[in-house]
């Protein structure tokens, strides 16, 4: 009851506070509609005429949970959770604290309810069930708490990654299993990433497009900003850690060289944009154009980046929005899981760009010759021919 009462109590504030919004508009502006996010899940799900509700109040939690983490990201440097927290997480890398926060906040915000069969997280081994003596829901939710942490000290962009899926295993057997988690990404019902830097904002997708919210910090809402994204065919922007070029297989080092050639055609050479922060490296590729790649290396021949937790939601989101995502070899939505922390190599983003990408990878293209550069070389043969004759 008192839950209860505390829910009617902020509904009226959220509405106080959006009456207030309307009147500081002065009589010349433009007043335009806000659409919160919780406003457009609602409208999404009334496509859906047999739809309970309880797809949508997962979403809303997992709102909730962002805006939870967003709170503590942007007092990080005031509080105490910069810094390693002196554990390795199962993926063998060093945990920061912030990671354990988020992490912890999205079990909380979500773990409560019975809106959900099984989760599972990247910062933990096995799966997470329902507390015990908790209805188990028909949802799996997947997620990355805190992409990027390790740049958190320095002031740069992270993000949170998740994924929904339906559950397989029979709801009257109880909790959800492992085997709900291992689908593959095109069984995906929903997807989003939400992105902390300048601003905040969420995008997601439920297979009917790509839509962004920014939150506005002075009512506390998800507010839509980016209505149906879509993706450049082509781009300007690379996006790959060039630091590991000594590890890169042929194909990709003469992909590399081939971005730098200039062609006037194609709108070569690209720009390098490295954050080294993959929700904000791929967030501004998605509106602006081009290619992130991970790719497998002689240090990681089966890549890097976890399939499950970044990239099939990552996926997901490129194509509902005109992009590619790839292996290198396969669509990424297409890959079966063998477990739930299983690693894979990718190549997202314009379609094009992705598309020549795996030409170079598959060893199908080989690096065109600088048509410009020649003639340069040629002048400066004759160049110094005339110097040794005088």
């Amino acid at each position: 009851m008192c839950a209860f009462a505390f829910a009617i109590v902020g509904e009226i504030c959220k509405f106080i506070l959006l009456k207030l919004y309307f009147q500081t508009l002065t009589k010349g502006e433009t007043m335009t509609e806000l659409i919160t996010i919780e406003r457009h899940i609602i409208e999404q799900q009334k496509r859906y005429p047999s739809a309970t509700g309880e797809f949508s109040q997962l979403l809303a939690d997992v709102t909730f949970a962002a805006k939870l983490v967003r709170r503590e990201v942007i007092r990080a440097g005031l509080v105490d959770i910069l810094g390693a927290h002196g554990s390795m997480n199962v993926q063998g890398e060093e945990v920061r604290k912030l990671d354990v926060f988020a992490n912890e906040k999205f079990i909380q915000a979500i773990g409560h309810h019975g809106r959900f069969a099984v989760m599972g997280s990247e910062e933990n081994e096995g799966i997470i069930t329902p507390p015990e003596g908790k209805a188990s829901g028909k949802y799996v939710l997947l997620f990355d708490p805190l992409d990027g942490s390790s740049n958190i000290d320095a002031n740069v962009s992270v993000g949170t990654i998740f994924s929904i899926y339906k559950r397989v295993s029979d709801p009257s057997s109880g909790p959800g299993t492992i085997q709900d988690c291992l689908q593959k990404g095109s069984q995906q019902v929903a997807a989003g990433y939400v992105i902390y830097g300048s601003s905040v904002m969420l995008v997601y997708t439920t297979g009917q497009g790509v839509h962004g919210f920014t939150l506005d910090p002075t009512i506390g809402e998800f507010l839509l900003s980016h209505e149906n994204i879509t993706t450049p065919k082509r781009g300007k922007i690379y996006s790959i850690n060039e630091g590991y070029y000594r590890y890169f297989f042929d194909g990709i080092k003469k992909y590399i060289k081939y971005l730098q050639q200039e062609d006037k055609a194609t709108h070569r050479p690209y720009s390098a944009r490295y954050i080294g922060s993959l929700v904000a490296d791929f967030h501004r590729n998605l509106l602006y154009g081009g290619i992130f790649i991970y790719p497998r290396t002689k240090k990681a021949p089966n890549g890097k980046l976890r399939l499950l937790y970044e990239a099939n939601p990552l996926a997901f989101i490129c194509e509902q929005a005109g992009g590619r995502a790839t292996d290198g070899y396969r669509r990424i939505l297409d890959i079966e899981p063998e477990e739930l922390h299983q690693r894979t190599p990718l190549f997202i983003g314009s379609e094009e760009d992705v598309k020549i990408a795996e030409e170079f990878e598959q060893g199908l293209r080989e690096l065109e010759h600088d048509t410009e550069l020649i003639p340069k070389m040629l002048a400066e043969v004759k160049k110094a021919e005339s110097l040794l004759v005088k």
